[in-house]
């Protein structure tokens, strides 16, 4: 599988070392450009390479979305449409600037970039730190792998993104429908930030 990513922050490159260790052909960008990827590249070596967010967009098979909710609109539209969008966003007013829609709890921030895009969207790896993504996969089978909640409205995406956190070591707990779903893993949420097994999230999830 090619899987584009759009972002090289921590969660970005993190997901990039993941699958690119287990032989996914990965097309990263940034908004600064290739070049500015170069040393990144070269550190996780294997099948990944540095391109621009609208080649990325058009290279995967899946999308990865890991930058500021703030910048959303900025993604490229007609590549992404249709297909499968991971989305690792989060919304801080703080960062982002105040959003009515989110402050009234109107929409999600999801449902906002779906809209946007047009694409299969899944919300994923947003309630996870960064270095337990790094340093906590685990082996299929292991006791101690951990739970990563995911949501959306196609359950053929659905389905794919479960078996890409699978494949990087972890386990997939679907919290439901996009809106309703991904606000129990969103800033905020009991999940949200808090590593847990599947059978933990999955009871949590269920009583959100």
């Amino acid at each position: 599988m090619r899987i584009g990513i759009i972002g090289a922050g921590h969660i970005g490159s993190t997901l990039a070392r993941h699958f690119a260790s287990i032989g996914y052909e990965v097309a990263i960008a940034n908004s600064r450009g290739p070049d500015t990827l170069a040393d990144l590249v070269t550190d996780i070596g294997g099948p990944i390479r540095a391109v621009t967010a609208e080649e990325a967009a058009r290279i995967g098979a899946a999308v990865v979305v890991s930058i500021p909710y703030g910048r959303y609109r900025e993604l490229p539209t007609e590549p992404l449409r249709g297909k499968v969008v991971i989305d690792t966003c989060n919304y801080y007013p703080e960062r982002d600037g105040h959003d009515p829609e989110l402050d009234a709890d109107a929409t999600t921030s999801s449902e906002k970039i779906q809209a946007h895009t047009g694409a299969n969207l899944v919300k994923a790896f947003n309630a996870i730190y960064w270095e337990n993504l790094r340093d906590h996969a685990r082996p299929k089978g292991a006791t101690d792998r951990v739970a990563i909640p995911l949501s959306g409205n196609d359950e053929e995406a659905k389905a794919a993104v479960a078996g890409l956190i699978r494949d990087i070591g972890f386990d997939p707990v679907d919290a439901g429908h996009l809106g309703e779903g991904g606000r129990k893993h969103q800033p905020g949420s009991r999940v949200y930030a808090n590593e847990m097994s599947s059978a933990e999230t999955s009871a949590l999830l269920s009583v959100a």
